[in-house]
């Protein structure tokens, strides 16, 4: 009967720490505001993170998705409840290229880049070409970057590759010593805005 009692005492008090977390989180409305909860209340529990409709295809992005700027999923098991916050939505632009990348730092990189690209003017298909010569990680898919956005690459790559127009298919070299890197880029799909959601997801467990 006493253990019953003491149960009892701490069940109000439990009650109240969840509905505490989630008045928390329903004050969040900014990646700001989410990163301060975070380091604040056990940051091993919690991450934010961004899903690309483009890339991200499972139920539960398909859901939150579907949910509108402040949105909230929660996942309960018998051990853990799991929120998922909407925190920020917005259409970002994102091209497709297809890349070879040559080490800068060796001597015969740039004469290797023009036989790459004379092999390419002679016929050869890039994306073998890609497969034989890049070193990037990218040449197992025959340099096919996805889609990517300014910010994804190097300072060097968008300078060229983003700030500058091109048409489909023309190829185009970028320099970028910094990162000792040499390119030979083509483009391959347009300018695309493609949807991003920036969600907060953060775990209690059910004691």
């Amino acid at each position: 009967m006493k253990h019953l009692f003491t149960l009892l005492l701490f069940l109000p008090l439990f009650g109240f720490s969840q509905m505490a977390l989630e008045q928390q989180l329903d004050s969040i409305s900014t990646p700001d505001e989410a990163t301060i909860f975070l380091k604040e209340n056990k940051p091993k529990q919690g991450k934010l993170f961004t899903f690309n409709k483009e890339k991200h295809k499972t139920r539960l992005a398909n859901d939150l998705f579907n949910m509108s700027k402040g949105g909230k999923k929660v996942i309960r098991t018998d051990f853990k409840k799991t929120f998922y916050k909407v925190i920020d939505k917005a259409e970002v632009d994102y091209i497709k290229f297809s890349i070879i990348v040559f080490d800068a730092s060796d001597d015969q990189a740039l004469s290797k880049r023009d036989k790459v690209l004379s092999q390419y003017n002679q016929g050869y298909r890039f994306k073998d070409l890609a497969k034989h010569n890049s070193i990037d990680r990218t040449a197992k898919k025959g340099g096919d970057t996805g889609w990517i956005k300014a910010g994804d690459m190097s300072k060097a790559f968008d300078d060229i590759a983003f700030a500058e127009k091109h048409d489909i298919d023309a190829i185009f070299p970028i320099d970028d010593l910094e990162n000792q890197k040499y390119y030979l880029v083509i483009k391959t799909e347009n300018r695309t805005p493609i949807e991003e959601i920036t969600v907060l997801k953060f775990s209690e467990n059910i004691e």
